[in-house]
């Protein structure tokens, strides 16, 4: 479903604020897989997740998705075949259109434009069921502006409309992360139930530990660029919150000793 072979990218290359964001990273999703990745900050999660929306060209390296090499497409190419859903939940919508209005839109994703009522009888009674299984009690307010909700009801929202039309790949870049507990753990919810009933292929990227153990079917833990570590099968089901901890702290030992022995290098040769 999606290959990443060998990717590559660099940020201010050549310069003193050179950042090697992603360093030879290969990970295959088959159809269906709900693929974590996990990491700290500058891990090179973010900028893996931005390569495969098309947001940034690779230096080096292939992405291939559903038998496509779209390397080289835009990010509005690649619009057609992905749905995502951002960390702000003021990204992806239109906050003066009303709930229906942002959702006839998205029903409208990929296809051409032409002059036809949107907000068909039909499309409105299938967005009322569709949102009436959020249990936000959002469905008899189809006609409010989706700027005046809440963060945790915006995202449910975002996410629906990221699915409305069955993607190929759905993307969750963070998307519980600028959310309280209690609103983000219904939205996980929310996701889980989504992603099960589309049988979506999914790459979500996130900073919980929680989220990756209880989620998904496979792990990549990120550190530096590269992949460091990756969960399936039996593995993943066996896998602990203080086990990822664990492998934090070995990533970070492993760092601090190299840091060392590097120090140590430049003292003994200058």
């Amino acid at each position: 479903m999606l290959t990443i072979r060998n990717i590559r990218k660099t940020f201010n290359a050549g310069t003193v604020n050179e950042v090697r964001a992603l360093r030879g990273v290969s990970i295959d999703i088959p159809d269906g897989a709900f693929l974590v990745i996990l990491g700290g900050n500058g891990s090179g999660k973010s900028t893996l997740l931005n390569a495969v929306a098309g947001a940034y060209p690779l230096d080096e390296g292939e992405i291939h998705l559903a038998g496509h090499n779209v390397t080289r497409w835009q990010e509005h190419q690649r619009a057609r075949l992905i749905g995502r859903v951002f960390q702000n939940p003021f990204t992806g919508t239109a906050p003066n259109m009303s709930i229906a209005e942002n959702f006839a839109l998205a029903a409208r994703r990929g296809q051409k434009r032409g002059l036809r009522w949107a907000l068909s009888k039909g499309l409105l009674n299938d967005l009322r069921d569709q949102v009436k299984q959020l249990r936000m009690g959002l469905e008899d307010r189809l006609d409010n502006s989706i700027g005046t909700l809440s963060g945790g009801q915006r995202q449910a929202l975002t996410l629906l409309m990221a699915t409305w039309i069955k993607p190929t790949l759905l993307l969750l870049d963070e998307h519980t992360a600028a959310l309280d507990p209690k609103t983000a753990d219904q939205l996980i919810r929310v996701t889980e139930e989504i992603v099960t009933r589309h049988k979506l292929t999914t790459l979500m990227v996130t900073h919980s530990m929680q989220q990756a153990v209880n989620l998904g079917d496979l792990i990549v833990m990120m550190h530096r660029g590269s992949v460091a570590y990756r969960f399936e099968g039996a593995d993943k089901q066996r896998l602990r919150v203080e086990d990822l901890l664990a492998r934090f702290e070995e990533l970070r030992r492993r760092e601090m000793l190299d840091e060392s022995v590097a120090n140590l290098l430049e003292e003994t040769y200058i």
